[in-house]
């Protein structure tokens, strides 16, 4: 990946481990210059490979970023099969360089209602990128945060554990995204203001950042704006901190 030269707005200081993304208003871009709904999403995913380069630059960590949701099914099959195509595509495409450059693929969600050659394909991808440090790429498709805490509840009962047993760590287990840490922020392109079934556990405490931009003109100087947001909030995760007493 190549380095970006800067246009001279400063990196902040404080930079989130982990960022999830909303990547949301390719239907919208695609509108406004006439094209099929199938073009914002291939201009969406040609923004992620510029974001994924952001990302490493500035030093996240762990990035997330909502793909497909349980309730994307619902779209006209063309869409859906159409965003199936993209996914296998971006796989044979990309995964070579994504794996040169040190990215850790993963998925959260269920793979059941993909098509058996897709599965493999996508934990092949896992598999490759497994041993990569350089940052984590969580990929949602087929999620949906109530359908990951049903599945995190029936996982935990098939276990055996008894009610008194169960608590805030034990369900952090067994979720999707048991192996990274929660999302210190939590981006929404297009300027939706809702978190659409995301994360909902995991964002309890996540800082929320939403932008009029569309998700395909969301590239490089808009993530460092985000960061640059970010690094001014006080997180106190529901405390209160107490005001400095006058000496």
């Amino acid at each position: 990946m190549a380095k970006r030269k800067s246009t001279g707005a400063k990196l902040p200081d404080k930079i989130p481990a982990h960022v999830a993304i909303i990547m949301d208003g390719n239907g919208r871009w695609a509108r406004r210059r006439g094209l099929p709904r199938l073009a914002g999403h291939r201009a969406g995913v040609d923004n992620l490979r510029r974001v994924i380069e952001a990302s490493t630059e500035f030093g996240i960590r762990y990035l997330t970023i909502y793909a497909f949701s349980t309730e994307n099914w619902a779209r006209p099959p063309d869409e859906v099969r159409g965003l199936l195509n993209i996914l296998e595509e971006v796989i044979d495409r990309e995964l070579d360089e994504l794996h040169r450059n040190g990215v850790q693929l993963r998925h959260v969600g269920r793979l059941e209602r993909l098509e058996p050659h897709l599965q493999a394909k996508v934990r092949y991808a896992i598999d490759m990128t497994r041993d990569n440090q350089r940052l984590v790429l969580n990929i949602a498709w087929n999620y949906g945060g109530r359908d990951e805490l049903v599945w995190a509840i029936q996982q935990i009962m098939a276990a055996g554990y008894a009610p008194d047993q169960v608590d805030e760590g034990l369900i952090s287990r067994y979720l999707f995204t048991s192996a990274s840490p929660d999302p210190d922020l939590i981006i929404r392109t297009s300027g939706e203001m809702r978190v659409s079934n995301f994360l909902i556990w995991q964002g309890a405490y996540s800082e929320l950042y939403v932008t009029p931009t569309l998700w395909p003109d969301f590239g490089r100087e808009a993530l460092l704006a985000a960061l640059q947001d970010f690094s001014q909030r006080e997180r106190r995760f529901g405390h209160v901190h107490a005001p400095a007493t006058e000496s």
